[in-house]
């Protein structure tokens, strides 16, 4: 089994794009799981379903972005040893992913099937959709073993150079998600509940099919079960370089659920409305992330093989590749926004008001082309530690406080509210820009 690719050799464009591709699929179909309940419910149900389901699947893709962060970290670390050929590191490493993932799972599932009707409360959730949210929230909460132990697995693959794996996985899930949530919403009209069953039934059988792959191709390396408990130097790595990549997700993301939070406020149709745009930004936004991944992989295996000049060639072509899409994405939009919102519901209002927020948030889809191929570029130099920090000013001091204070205006519109992201991003860009050029991100590379 071809599971340690090395991504140092070769021309940098076919091997980006042969790496990125699988990513990039295997993340589209993953962000099916909450378009499809979003798509199938925005047709088959009420706006209060909607709702439910956008403000629900908007907690459950924070914790999926936090856990994608970490297992980022164990990539980065595991392309490290092994552009550095050091296989019994490598065992190591894997060893400790697999024994933290375990113990976030247990916890995490815990607090959040405790705290449901919480969360709910906290979202300001409209009270139509307050019971149907509870469902969601719960029944997805009770699949987050799965979703961590799925997001584990892909990491390792993906630091081991193996990207097409998981877009097996998550390829088969994928398909059953919508089948079980046809026949659930649309056959039995069980709304957000038969939603949240189709995506926990979806993500288990993607966790099982990783875990079979894993033990019956194995490894090009000696593995065995001596590896798996916590070596603490690996943690701390792991922890060090992933850490910062999860809270910089996590914050992007919880940006969203504050935004959303103060837009629900604004009443149904607002709620709605930002819940369709969130997931359409989610597939917009998949290339680039793919791409970023992609770099972040790359530039790992390559600083442990000594090539930097190689590394950053990688960083150039990502944001080139990603920019392109981001361009035409953002120029659909600008010419024909409803044809997207339409797809995740009947309502006219929702449609009308789902497009002006899109009109003014796709600029986002541009700018997150450099500022995220940037920041994976730095987390595979080793420092992860300069993407958290500017994301968190960004967030906290421009687009969270920004969107509250347009919200409060009288009579404003979720058009010009939308411009609130972008100009976030923009300030994040200006600091990135500023690190690069200072040089200071090449002075703190450690593993």
């Amino acid at each position: 089994m071809e599971q340690s690719n090395t991504l140092t050799e070769g021309r940098v464009i076919p091997t980006l794009l042969k790496f990125a591709l699988p990513f990039l699929l295997a993340s589209l179909l993953q962000a099916l799981y909450g378009a499809a309940d979003l798509l199938v419910v925005g047709q088959f149900s009420n706006s209060a379903q909607v709702s439910a389901v956008a403000t629900g699947s908007q907690i459950m893709q924070t914790i999926t972005g936090i856990i994608l962060g970490l297992s980022t970290g164990g990539t980065i670390l595991i392309g490290h040893y092994l552009g550095a050929k050091k296989h019994k590191d490598i065992a190591e490493s894997i060893g400790t992913i697999i024994c933290i993932f375990g113990i976030m799972a247990a916890i995490l599932t815990v607090i959040m099937v405790l705290m449901t009707g919480t969360i709910t409360n906290l979202m300001n959730t409209p009270t139509e959709a307050i019971k149907y949210t509870k469902q969601y929230i719960f029944v997805c909460s009770c699949g987050i073993p799965f979703i961590i132990g799925y997001n584990a697995l892909s990491g390792i693959l993906r630091g081991l150079g193996n990207s097409k794996a998981p877009l097996l996985f998550i390829a088969v899930a994928c398909i059953i998600n919508i089948i079980v949530d046809l026949i659930l919403v649309c056959l039995f009209h069980m709304g957000a509940m038969g939603a949240a069953i189709a995506t926990v039934s979806s993500q288990a059988i993607s966790f099982i099919l990783g875990i079979f792959f894993m033990k019956n191709k194995g490894f090009t390396f000696e593995f065995n079960r001596n590896y798996i408990r916590i070596e603490t130097e690996k943690a701390k790595k792991i922890f060090k370089l992933g850490l910062p990549i999860a809270l910089q997700d996590g914050l992007i993301n919880i940006s969203f659920i504050i935004i959303t939070a103060i837009i629900n406020k604004m009443g149904l149709t607002a709620s709605a409305s930002v819940g369709v745009v969130e997931k359409i930004i989610v597939f917009a936004m998949l290339p680039t992330i793919a791409f970023a991944s992609s770099i972040a992989a790359m530039t790992a295996q390559n600083m442990g093989a000594k090539k930097p000049k190689r590394a950053k060639q990688c960083l150039y072509i990502g944001i080139a590749c990603s920019l392109v899409i981001g361009i035409i994405f953002y120029i659909y939009v600008q010419l024909n926004p409803t044809s997207l919102t339409a797809l995740f519901s009947k309502d006219i209002e929702v449609i009308e008001t789902a497009a002006l927020y899109l009109k003014s948030y796709s600029i986002d889809c541009i700018l997150v082309c450099f500022v995220f191929c940037m920041n994976s570029y730095f987390s595979g130099c080793g420092n992860s530690l300069f993407p958290m920090i500017h994301s968190l000013l960004a967030t906290f001091i421009i687009r969270i406080p920004l969107s509250y204070a347009l919200s409060k205006i009288a009579g404003i519109t979720l058009y010009a509210i939308g411009f609130a992201s972008p100009l976030s991003t923009f300030a994040s860009l200006v600091m990135c820009i500023i690190y690069m050029r200072s040089n200071r991100w090449n002075n703190n590379i450690s593993f």
